[in-house]
């Protein structure tokens, strides 16, 4: 009994022995593998030369892209911080008497003096309103005090090309005047709109081309046609949609009729 213990305790031991043995053999084989695999690499030159210069291309680029980088963001940042720290507000008594400086500060004060009339020659007493048609917003103005201001839509800055003419929906920008108030105000449909329909466009004074309810309830005209007015498509408003109007929402519009008279300023940039 103690023999046949004895006897399966050393087969045991030399199968462990075994498994350690033949995994120590794998391990060699995968390093010997390795080395020849490696020595195979070293001696195909032309190999080894491509992936060399593979590998210094790609060091290249990663240098060229990181010095660009540092001179499009880093540089910039640096000499900003820098000019920040140069720069200092002076008091010198010395400076002030100096004739150039005497000079310059003259003629800074004639431009300003300028400006500041010129200021108020746009932004007189009278009311006036502000369009902007990039944003597609508005501000009106009255005593130099901003009393409203919301989003309007302008023109859509497109093309319509026919036989005899070429219509261009672009809003006019610039300084113009109230030249005409209306209420409960028709439309005189202009001959765009019959094209852009497929209808047939009617002589000048057609009442086809009269129509009502569409500009709202009040309507500013400006110059050649061109209105501020309201709409009936509010879904659309803060766009450019229009073909050269102003469109302004109901409430807006009724502040803006009542608050500007004929005469009254409109820029519009």
């Amino acid at each position: 009994m103690e023999n046949d213990e004895i006897t399966n305790k050393k087969s045991h031991s030399d199968i462990d022995k075994g498994q350690v043995n033949s995994s120590n053999d794998i391990n060699k084989d995968t390093i010997q593998i390795n080395i020849s695999f490696w020595q195979k690499f070293r001696s195909n030159k032309k190999l080894f030369r491509f992936f060399r210069t593979l590998f210094y291309f790609f060091i290249f680029i990663l240098i060229f892209l990181t010095t660009i980088s540092f001179i499009l963001y880093a540089v910039p940042v640096l000499q900003e911080s820098r000019s920040g720290e140069n720069s200092k507000i002076t008091n010198s008594k010395d400076l002030k008497k100096d004739a150039a400086y005497k000079k310059q500060i003259a003629l800074m004060t004639k431009d300003i003096q300028r400006l500041s009339r010129k200021y108020n020659t746009y932004t007189t007493g009278q009311s006036y309103i502000v369009i902007n048609t990039t944003d597609n917003k508005f501000s009106l103005y009255k005593n130099k005090v901003l009393v409203r201001e919301g989003i309007c839509s302008s023109g859509a800055n497109k093309i319509l090309q026919t036989e005899k003419k070429t219509y261009f929906f672009k809003t006019p920008k610039g300084k113009f005047s109230i030249t005409g108030k209306r209420t409960h105000p028709y439309w005189h449909r202009s001959d765009w709109d019959f094209i852009e329909q497929g209808l047939p466009v009617p002589p000048k004074d057609d009442p086809s081309r009269w129509e009502g309810g569409v500009l709202g309830d009040y309507a500013l005209d400006l110059v050649d046609g061109y209105m501020i007015h309201g709409t009936i498509y509010k879904r659309l408003m803060g766009m450019p949609v229009t073909h050269g109007c102003v469109r302004l929402l109901d409430d807006d519009l009724e502040v803006v009729f009542n608050t500007l008279n004929i005469g009254s300023k409109v820029y519009i940039f």
